[in-house]
């Protein structure tokens, strides 16, 4: 499945005020339903504020975020929905495999996991 970026800023409001939110120790995921694409893929947006540190720092977390969803969301989540993936002060230092744990909750959570394998 491919991966597609959220880039506008209205679509990122639109997440935090009518989708459902989602917060872990390592990330918080927003999602909200979209109409049924054409074809398959998947529109995410990434964002860390800057009160996780600077520049360099706020990079990392979104690569980090950028691997967890290439890895996570291309098997596990729908397709009718957009994600927004904010990043956290802890996901800098938290594990690999507990920051997967943690958005597969999330997922489960928002009633957007599937498995595709």
């Amino acid at each position: 499945m491919k991966i597609l970026s959220l880039k506008k800023r209205e679509e990122f409001l639109h997440a935090s005020k009518n989708g459902n939110n989602v917060a872990t120790k390592g990330l918080v995921l927003q999602t909200y339903p979209i109409e049924k694409p054409k074809d398959e893929y998947i529109k995410i947006g990434f964002t860390v504020t800057k009160r996780v540190g600077n520049a360099v720092i706020r990079n990392r977390v979104k690569r980090r975020l950028r691997a967890l969803a290439r890895e996570v969301m291309t098997n596990h989540a729908s397709d009718n929905f957009s994600y927004v993936l904010i990043g956290r002060f802890s996901t800098i230092t938290r594990d690999y495999i507990d920051l997967k744990k943690d958005l597969k909750y999330a997922l489960h959570k928002t009633e957007c996991y599937i498995n595709k394998k």
